[in-house]
């Protein structure tokens, strides 16, 4: 059974996330890519981190949820093109070589390969979060946005909406969980995990010691998205959503009353989203930090989706993923705190 009563004993700022064969680990200090490629050599790739986390705001309760949160995705799509250049998986799971796509030479072609790299990195971070803020925001708000006439408490409305946005994820997560390439990058997500609870318990970094750590983590993205879901049904359930506070918003407010509900309600979560994603790290953040009944209770539903986004890995897999551990490490203990 996994151990996790001994994963207490030093609570770490390392985070990570798995990729194509592979997995990113972020410290105090930098961030590594550790990926094996086709003929078994695990390449590492190391960078320091970026100046947005090293700026005073960023320390900033509510406002280093957002800062972490894009900056996040931006490291984990640059981490996703590292280990891509080494792996495709075909139809049976296995990896290929990939070749550079038509589209992806003609861009080098006309832009340079330092600037083709930055525009794919940056276009599908903004696709990411488009795809992201459809399908959990902007979906499950339109739809309830029919049961208007029929509903008239607003408290109502709201707690359907969120439970429509919470099926929605847990139908996403089953789905992309049964595709062959999906399975092996969850496998390397709970690499990553044992690994960093490993560390955290203050054992070797071997594979024998990280298999039998629990590959469920409080920290886990995965937590952090349904807590996302949470906070939102809370924020968006007191603020009443009727035209005198939309005309009582600066600025906007005049415009606001005069576009359709429906888009004024979709507008409007979109402009509470920064605020709920700041909230939600907070709450993670103090869940990482203490270990009582509360925040059980609230690591609790993160854990359980994990059982859909992370699978026992190979040990294979475990050196890839201590490896990256690895190279994060700083040399004092106390500059990876959480």
């Amino acid at each position: 059974m996994p151990n996790e009563k001994s994963n207490a004993c030093h609570r770490t700022s390392i985070g990570g996330q798995a990729v194509i064969e592979g997995v990113m680990m972020r410290g105090p200090h930098q961030i590594a890519t550790a990926v094996r490629k086709p003929d078994g050599e695990i390449i590492t790739e190391e960078q320091a981190l970026g100046k947005i986390r090293k700026g005073k705001f960023v320390k900033l309760p509510i406002v280093r949820g957002c800062v972490n949160f894009f900056d996040s995705m931006i490291v984990g799509v640059k981490s996703l093109m590292f280990s891509a250049q080494f792996y495709d998986l075909d139809e049976e799971g296995n990896p290929v070589e990939q070749e550079p796509s038509p589209f992806e030479a003609w861009l080098e072609k006309k832009l340079g390969s330092e600037k083709m790299l930055n525009v794919v990195l940056y276009a599908s971070v903004i696709l990411s979060l488009l795809f992201s803020v459809g399908l959990f925001i902007l979906l499950p708000t339109f739809l309830t946005g029919f049961l208007r006439s029929v509903v008239e408490s607003h408290m109502l409305l709201t707690l359907i909406e969120g439970a429509v946005r919470i099926v929605i994820f847990i139908c996403y997560l089953t789905l992309v969980s049964q595709m062959k390439d999906i399975k092996r990058v969850f496998m390397y997500h709970g690499a990553e995990h044992k690994s960093i609870f490993c560390y955290e318990a203050g054992l070797p970094l071997t594979v024998e010691n990280v298999r039998t750590q629990s590959r469920f983590h409080p920290r886990c993205g995965t937590s952090f998205l349904l807590i996302v879901m949470v906070i939102s049904i809370l924020v968006f359930s007191i603020i009443p959503w009727d035209a005198e506070t939309f005309a009582a918003i600066p600025v906007i407010g005049p415009f606001l009353v005069a576009i359709p509900w429906p888009i004024t309600r979709m507008l409007l979560r979109l402009l509470l989203l920064p605020v709920v994603a700041g909230v939600s790290y907070e709450i993670i953040k103090f869940a990482g930090r203490h270990d009582n009944l509360l925040t059980r209770i609230i690591s609790a539903p993160g854990m359980w989706f994990q059982r859909i986004t992370t699978k026992e890995p190979e040990d294979s897999m475990i050196e890839v993923a201590i490896t990256a551990l690895t190279a994060v490490l700083p040399e004092n203990k106390d500059d990876d705190r959480w």
